[in-house]
Order: C-alpha cells, then structure tokens, then sequence
C-alpha cells in the first residue's frame, strides 16, 4: 500500500512519540531526579544571566546559585528540627497529666449523663514506658530489618539528594547552549511557532514562580502573626515553617498543623490554647484556598480562581501527590496551548463560515 507524504509524516511522528513515551515508561526512576534537576536549573537560569551581567562567571554564578538554593532547605530542616526534638521529650512527661486532667473534666461531665467514662491513665503510663523502655532490642531488630528489606529505596533516595544538585549544577553551566541545541532539531518551518509558544510559556512560569513566593512570604506573616497573638511561645519557627512549606500543597498546612497543636499542647495544657492555635490554622488554610493563592497566584498566571481550585483536585485526583505538586505550573502551560488553540479556532473557516455559506460563496466567485 503506497502511502502519501501527508500520512508518512503522520506516521513518523506518532512512530516517535511512541517510542518516546516508551523510553519515559522504562527510564522513569532513573529520570526523576534527571528531571527535577532540569527545574531547578530553569528556575535558577535568571540568577546566573544576572550574575554573568554582572561579569561574575559562569561557573561561579552557578555554584553561588545552587549554593542559595541548598541554604534556604537547611534554614527549613534547622526550624523544624529543633521543634520536633525539643516537643517530643516534653510530650512523654506531660501526656500523663494532661490526661489525668482530662479526667478530672470528663467524668463530671459524663456523669451528669449517667455514662461512666475515664481514660486509665495508669495503663498509659504503663504502655508509654513499654513503648520508650521496654523494646529497645526488638525496636532496634525492626529498624535493622527494615533497613535491610529498604535499603536500596534509602540509598536511591539519599543518591538522588546528592545527584540532583550536581546534575543541575552542570545544566546551569551549559543551559543557554542547550536549549539551542534542542532548538536546532525542531523541523525550520516549526520554528517560529514554537519559539513563539516558548516564549509565552516562559512568561506565564516566570510569573507563577514569583507568585508562589510571595503567596508563602503572606501566609508566613500570617501565621506567625497570628499565632504570636494567641500567645504561643515557638510562633516564630513554627509559622515560618508552614508558610514556606505551602508551597508543597496540604502536606506544608498538615505538618505546621502537627507541630503547633503540639506545641500548644505542651505550653498551654487546656483547651482554649489548642483551639485557638487550631482556629489559627482553619482561617490561614481557608483564606489561602479561597483567597491567596487564587488572588495572588491565579491572577497571575492568568487562570480563573475556580480554574485554580479545579486544577489542584482534577491534577491530584489523576497524578496523586505529583499532580498536586505540578497542578498550577502545568496548567499554565496548558493555558498557553488552550490560547492558540482558541486563537486558531476563531481564525478558522469552521468559525468564521458555514459549510453552505462557504460552498455558495465559491459558487458565486465561479
């Protein structure tokens, strides 16, 4: 069967798109950290042309970057691990007690009901010692088993920590000429299109970018404001952190949510304070679903605030975690696509005329 040249190229093409998609399906563990180095190297691309403006070279611009980029996920581990350590001892010796109060509330008041209700707080101090005490050498068997059967899943983890800065490292060295490259293989009459569509796409991730920092710069003022104000002693840590950690979606609220009922837990011993650093925490995740992120994010980027909302669920429901991580950058590049797909549709025959309109038209000009 003789094909045309019109159904050679489609061919060709969905041939290396399945071949392409094919190879992503077999590499993907190789690739991840491939690829998230090849997001930080664009993100960190800007920095390193203004240091190289400034006559700083290229090598150094990169290091110095990478440098900034490793320092600001320190200064997050060193918030969080000096709450976490200095909570949890304190949890051990004050849990007892803040359930022997506990008691001391609740069976008045489930008395009046005619429910006998308590916690045994003499078997939770017995199950807590067991727990910290008692197991040492079958916690210390667990662990050593656990390290054995995950081992190769721990080291692939801790190499890809220390692969991806190196490999983005060198793609900040050579990014400009990269791209070229990458360029140069797209067929000549593709070309201006695409660069076209780059260009754009570029834009759109440029303000998303500097949306998403200053969306985390608001919600840690607001967080560590208001948790100042009910009087936690660790607001500062406590709501820098969570407002840094938004930019991971629901797991940066969950995990601040964790660490000040904790510390509220600890420091006020009634309920009051808990509630109160836990309204904190509803009005901060409220304002920033309904508000922040649509207002200051969305706008940004260009999509609607329900298109935001929708995107987060659609992207989390089809990817899980990954997608909610990518929702937003992702749906900027498609709103680019959707545009000149738009644009395209509204130029077109299909739009503009009718089939029967068009026919009568080519009569009459006949």
């Amino acid at each position: 069967m003789n094909l045309t040249p019109n159904q050679l190229r489609a061919a060709s093409w969905g041939a290396i798109a399945l071949v392409s998609w094919l190879l992503l399906s077999l590499l993907a563990p190789v690739l991840m950290p491939f690829l998230l180095a090849a997001v930080l190297a664009y993100a960190l691309h800007p920095l390193v042309e203004r240091l190289h403006a400034w006559r700083c070279p290229r090598w150094l611009g990169a290091g110095v970057a990478i440098f900034m980029l490793l320092l600001v996920l320190a200064a997050v581990v060193l918030l969080i691990v000096p709450v976490i350590t200095k909570q949890v001892p304190l949890l051990k010796e004050q849990l007892p007690l803040l359930l022997e109060r506990l008691n001391d509330t609740l069976i008045p008041l489930a008395a009046r009901f005619g429910v006998d209700v308590q916690v045994d707080v003499g078997q939770f101090r017995v199950w807590l010692r067991e727990l910290v005490a008692g197991h040492e050498s079958d916690l210390l068997g667990g662990l050593m088993s656990s390290l054995r059967i995950g081992g190769s899943a721990l080291a692939a983890v801790f190499g890809n920590l220390v692969l991806t800065p190196i490999v983005a490292y060198y793609l900040l060295l050579d990014w400009s000429n990269m791209v070229e490259r990458v360029k140069g293989l797209i067929p000549p009459r593709w070309r201006a299109k695409v660069q076209s569509f780059l260009d754009e796409t570029d834009e759109v991730l440029g303000q998303y970018l500097r949306g998403q920092l200053l969306v985390m710069a608001v919600l840690a003022v607001f967080y560590t404001v208001g948790l100042a104000l009910v009087g936690l002693k660790l607001a500062l840590p406590i709501g820098v952190f969570t407002g840094l950690a938004v930019f991971v979606p629901y797991l940066g609220f969950g995990l601040g949510l964790v660490m000040g009922l904790l510390a509220a837990v600890l420091q006020f011993q009634a309920l009051l304070g808990v509630a109160l650093v836990g309204a904190v925490y509803i009005i901060g995740q409220t304002i920033e679903s309904m508000y922040v992120t649509p207002r200051l994010l969305g706008e940004r980027i260009g999509l609607h605030p329900i298109a935001v909302i929708f995107a987060l669920m659609a992207f989390g429901q089809l990817f899980g975690f990954v997608g909610v991580l990518i929702a937003l950058p992702a749906s900027a590049v498609l709103l680019v696509a959707i545009r000149r797909a738009k644009a395209s549709y509204l130029a077109s025959e299909l739009y503009l005329e009718s089939p029967g309109i068009s026919a009568q038209k080519k009569d009459e000009a006949a």
